[in-house]
């Protein structure tokens, strides 16, 4: 059975993607993820959202198995990204009378994306409603949440947060919270790469969702939540900048220079006090790394030069650094060079200015005896800076 009914009259009839290991060219999926679509059954029915290109004919045996297809009255485009809307031309070539709900941003987008002819969409704004007969739904602008044209469903009678990407987490496995015991390390790792750049967007949204009693968020990608006090009260710290005394040293090294350096660094900050974790970014997983972005108040940047640069892995991270926003106060940077330096310029210059440096230290060859009390008179500086706050 590819649905279930988790509310009265309220199905999921979405996809799992237990073998995707990437999204975006960009983020690893080391367990999967899922497509999640809604469907609510009134004297109106209606779904909220669709599946990922190529699974459009599971999408529709889900829906047949309930209603059938054709009696499908309307479909909530609560966003236009095609792992969300990617099936509807299939649907609406097959139901010549289903409409579709969006914003007026999301309106544009699925003409331009999806060639929805605009007599087939209904537009909706901020606290707009929707009566199916014995079910209620409500409409909540969230723009940025990542998209300009962002809306939640909110369904009245059974409160349930039909929350898109805001709230979710690329997992194939687990229908609800409960089921998987490490969610909320995929949630960070979500939030860090999906939601951490637009915080007061996400800030706004929450506010907003103080009007509404939720006892169900069901958000398009993993679980859904059952007990939603966890997600939100992580959400909250997460978009309030809220951080733990904790150091996320990012290396790459040709000969092993930096990688000592790094390592030296590391130990005296646990010596310290501090809670450290390294990625080497020659095979670092993105996602992990991402996620100790969200919640560390200092970073440690250590690269070599490569032709009087810094070395590209640390330009790729850098630039993916600055896009993310996170709540780093604190750096160190550290680097190494054969015959010419200049990386650790490059590096210092191609950090954020909402981050302050605090020591920079570029070595030829191998760190001496004396630059390696330079390393650890730097650590432990940075420890009391991280303790202070």
């Amino acid at each position: 059975m590819g649905f279930f009914e988790f509310s009265k009259n309220v199905y999921w009839v979405g996809v799992k993607d237990w073998s995707r290991r990437m999204f975006d060219a960009l983020i690893p999926l080391p367990r999967g993820t899922s497509y999640n679509s809604y469907l609510i059954v009134g004297e109106k029915k209606l779904l909220v959202d669709t599946v990922n290109p190529g699974f459009e004919d599971e999408l529709k045996k889900n829906v047949d198995a309930i209603v059938g297809l054709e009696n499908l009255d309307y479909l909530v485009m609560n966003h236009a990204e095609p792992d969300h809307a990617g099936a509807i031309p299939y649907l609406m070539s097959l139901n010549g009378k289903l409409k579709i709900l969006a914003t007026l941003k999301g309106a544009k987008i699925a003409q331009t994306y999806y060639n929805v002819p605009y007599d087939r969409i209904i537009v909706v704004e901020d606290g707009d409603g929707l009566e199916l007969g014995g079910k209620t739904l409500k409409f909540i602008e969230a723009p940025m949440l990542h998209w300009p044209e962002t809306m939640f469903t909110y369904l009245r009678e059974d409160n349930i947060l039909f929350s898109c990407d805001f709230f979710g987490a690329h997992l194939a496995e687990g229908f609800f919270d409960d089921e998987v015991e490490d969610l909320p390390v995929f949630a960070q790792k979500y939030f860090g790469e999906i939601m951490m750049p637009f915080k007061v967007m996400g800030r706004a949204a929450l506010e907003k969702l103080k009007n509404f009693e939720i006892k169900v968020i069901a958000p398009s990608h993993g679980p859904i939540y059952k007990n939603p006090n966890k997600i939100l009260n992580l959400y909250r710290s997460w978009i309030e900048g809220f951080t733990r005394e904790k150091v996320v040293i990012v290396y790459v090294s040709m000969w092993g220079s930096t990688e000592n350096m790094a390592h030296i660094m590391s130990k005296t900050l646990m010596s310290e006090g501090v809670y450290v974790v390294e990625y080497n970014l020659s095979y670092a997983d993105l996602g992990d790394l991402i996620k100790d972005l969200v919640d560390a108040r200092a970073i440690v940047l250590a690269a070599p030069t490569v032709l009087n640069g810094a070395h590209p892995l640390m330009v790729y991270f850098l630039y993916l650094f600055n896009a993310l926003r996170p709540p780093t106060k604190y750096c160190i940077i550290l680097g190494s060079f054969g015959w010419a330096g200049g990386g650790v310029k490059r590096i210092k210059d191609a950090v954020s200015a909402n981050v302050e440096v605090l020591d920079v230290l570029e070595v030829n060859g191998r760190a001496n005896e004396t630059e390696i009390a330079k390393i650890v008179e730097f650590g432990r500086r940075l420890a009391k800076k991280v303790k202070e706050i």
